[in-house]
This record gives structure tokens, sequence and C-alpha cells, in this order.
């Protein structure tokens, strides 16, 4: 299992109600079933791999994340799951309202763009950087809106959402583990530069309330 799968687990209550977003085949929420006896749907686009969670007796609607989660009632979930799809998304600050409008909580992982890494990728290269978390070339990428951790928290700033918990994750492995105490330290001291994955776990602050009928207003009608 991808690592942000398995930390993300860690957020999630047994017997809970679940929503992935953009869940590929369905390999997290089949794992949440088996080990945590969650009940929920996954929302995913490609054709193969609906088949393919469907297959595997899950609940796999199709849908594309552009287009909202206006099918859900408020509050219809504990917790709505979003792996590395954020950044693919044309509003990522809409869908991130939404998923908290219809979830008490949302988990999130998505590409660290300022990665020492890739700035030096970008600084010596002149090339855009090629990873493990960023795996695609320029011109077939699907991200369009890469972000940083502290764009990521700024963003929640600015929409009254609070940060239940952090994590600063590299795809071979957590810094707690692949590194020493003192490199995991720094890890999480300076995670904007240190981290190539960023992982929230959030919910809405007790001053906000958002409704489906405030979300309509952000989604644009075609």
């Amino acid at each position: 299992m991808r690592l942000d799968h398995e930390l993300a687990k860690q957020w999630i209550a047994p017997h809970s109600r679940v929503l992935d977003l953009g869940c590929g085949d369905g390999s997290l929420l089949e794992q949440m079933q088996h080990s945590l006896g969650v009940t929920g749907y996954g929302l995913e686009l490609d054709e193969v791999h609906i088949n393919q969670g469907i297959a595997k007796g899950l609940n796999i609607i199709e849908q594309d994340l552009n287009d909202g989660l206006a099918r859900f009632a408020d509050n219809s979930f504990d917790t709505v799951v979003m792996a590395r799809a954020l950044q693919a998304v044309k509003s990522p600050d809409t869908l991130l309202l939404d998923m908290l409008r219809v979830g008490r909580e949302a988990i999130i992982t998505f590409p660290n763009f300022a990665h020492w890494q890739n700035r030096l990728h970008l600084g010596l290269k002149g090339l855009m950087p090629v990873s493990e978390a960023l795996p695609y070339e320029w011109y077939n990428t699907p991200n369009i809106h890469l972000c940083t951790f502290k764009d990521f928290e700024k963003l929640c700033a600015d929409n009254d959402i609070d940060i239940i918990n952090r994590f600063a994750v590299t795809d071979s492995g957590p810094a707690s583990k692949k590194y020493s105490p003192l490199m995991a330290s720094l890890i999480r001291k300076a995670p904007n530069l240190l981290a190539d994955v960023a992982m929230y776990r959030e919910t809405k602050s007790k001053s906000g309330f958002i409704t489906n009928r405030s979300m309509k207003k952000r989604y644009p009608v075609n």
C-alpha cells in the first residue's frame, strides 16, 4: 500500500462513513473496509479503475471531481479523503470547502512543489522536475495547481479551516523511520523544504458553516 494511504488510515475511525475522491481502483477504500470496517463510496473518472473497484465489491461512482459534490447532502460522511488529486482539479479551494461540507473531517495529500530536489532541478537544470511524487513530464501532467505546505496552509487560514494534524512524508517512507532522529526533527521543522509529500487532516472552524446552497455559488454553471 502507498505510504500516504497507510498513514491516512491512522486518522480514520473504525466503522465510520468515508468518501474517497479520485479513488483509483479503490485500493484505499478496500483496505479501510477490511481493517476498519468503514462504509462509503469512491469517486473516480477512469473507466478501467472503476471496473477494477467494482470487481472488488466496492461502491464506486463515476464522476469528475471538477463537478463538485452536490449529489451528497451536508454532513453525509465522517471523513472525506483525497489523495494526490488536489493539484489536478480546476478549483482546489472550492472542492476543499465542498469536502468539509459533506464530511466532518477531510484528509488531503499532495506533492510538495517546494521540496529541495524540485528547487535544485529547476535552479540547475532549468527544467520542470520529474520524481516519484511528480512522475509526469510538463507536457502530459494532469497537475495544474502545484503548491507547497505554506501555500496550502494559507488557503486553509483564508477559508477558516482548522488543521488538526500534519504529516511530512517522503515517497520511500515516513521521515521518522527513514532518517535519524535529528533528520526527522529537521523535516518536521522545515517540511516545506525537506518533505516531498504533504498530508493534512482538517475540519471546519467552529465559526465556519458550509452548506450545499453556499457551495452552488462557487461552482460555475455550464
